[in-house]
């Protein structure tokens, strides 16, 4: 699957105004529109994408830059030689070096016009969640998966959902799933990974225990994302219907990072008001998201569900006589070009195609 994307902008973290006036009269210099960003999922979001992070040596003593992992590309920024405590916070951020203005202007000019001539190119990633339990967002993940398949990494966070590897038919395939994998933390080698996750039908997926359930860590899931799409390798996300602001929950973070947010809705009027609660809950990650409407007989309409939840409908899933068979069959979705959900995984992926680069 061929995404294209913006190119990623450098990432600068300050508050101090004249520091903030140095460094974007630098990076004009070198041809480079940097990001802002200096807390929250935002900075989640650019530290991760950007080819070049700028630290002003004021942004040190927040704890936000402290609880990322770590990553090459961090410059710290001063105007003077920094005291022994602001040092170890730089090394503590993993900073590959400290540069003190103006000393040091003509090297991270140098720096930066390197990083933006070589850009991250990172693989997309899609959310899929549902607006009430029994949605279908399992299914409709799997089905995406599949039909972006090979290389394509398809990743349970819900716990207590039964395992993704279930409806691949890959529950007895060996590989490490998520209660091998809740300690990981910053950095992780994508194609190792890759190559110990089960596999089948060309999908390769982090699937929940069937045995040992329990809540997958943010960081856990951060570190994981982060190693497939610094491969270059789709990633498409199961999410459990939670509360999107859960301080627990990894779907937030997801939300955030997601190129493409879809939300599986029966037409049916509490459902689609479970929708729209969703999708406007303060700082929400919904809020952006594309709607897949399931009819139900006597129930909404597509564009009822639209004008009730507020977002577009991407796309409608039809019954399918043959998913539940297969699944208790223990066979993948049929994701042909003419089955129900074949329809609507190419539809997905049309739309993540031809979306302009999910404002990052």
């Amino acid at each position: 699957m061929s995404v294209s994307h913006q190119i990623p902008r450098p990432l600068v973290v300050s508050t101090d105004d004249g520091r903030l006036d140095d460094l974007l009269r630098l990076l004009a210099a070198a041809g480079a529109e940097p990001e802002l960003a200096t807390g929250g999922p935002a900075l989640r979001r650019a530290y991760r994408e950007a080819p070049l992070v700028l630290v002003g040596a004021d942004a040190l003593a927040a704890g936000a830059l402290r609880a990322l992992p770590r990553r090459p590309g961090v410059i710290v920024v001063t105007g003077s030689d920094l005291p022994a405590g602001e040092w170890a916070a730089a090394v503590e951020v993993g900073a590959e070096r400290v540069a003190v203005l103006p000393a040091d202007e003509a090297w991270l000019l140098s720096r930066a016009s390197a990083a933006a001539r070589s850009p991250v190119d990172r693989g997309p990633l899609i959310a899929v969640g549902g607006s009430c339990g029994g949605a279908g967002v399992s299914t409709v993940a799997t089905a995406v998966a599949l039909a972006a398949a090979p290389g394509v990494v398809l990743v349970d966070a819900d716990p207590w959902g039964g395992g993704l590897d279930l409806l691949l038919g890959a529950e007895r395939t060996e590989g490490l799933r998520w209660p091998d994998l809740t300690g990981l933390r910053g950095r992780v080698a994508g194609d190792a990974l890759l190559a110990a996750l089960p596999e089948a039908m060309g999908v390769h997926v982090v699937a929940a225990s069937r045995n040992s359930p329990e809540a997958v860590p943010e960081e856990a899931m951060a570190a994981v994302l982060d190693a497939v799409r610094a491969g270059g390798w789709p990633a498409v996300v199961d999410l459990p219907r939670s509360d999107p602001g859960a301080e627990a929950s990894a779907v937030p973070a997801v939300l955030a990072d997601a190129d493409l947010s879809v939300l599986v809705v029966p037409a049916r009027l509490r459902s689609a008001t479970a929708a729209r609660l969703l999708v406007e809950a303060p700082g929400s990650g919904w809020a952006s998201a594309h709607l897949v409407v399931r009819p139900v007989a006597g129930g909404l309409s597509r564009d009822d569900v639209a004008d009730v939840v507020g977002r577009p409908v991407l796309a409608e899933l039809a019954h399918d006589r043959s998913a539940v068979a297969r699944g208790e069959r223990g066979e993948p979705p049929a994701v042909s070009a003419r089955s129900p959900l074949g329809r609507v995984a190419r539809r997905i992926l049309a739309q993540l195609a031809s979306a302009p680069a999910v404002a990052r």
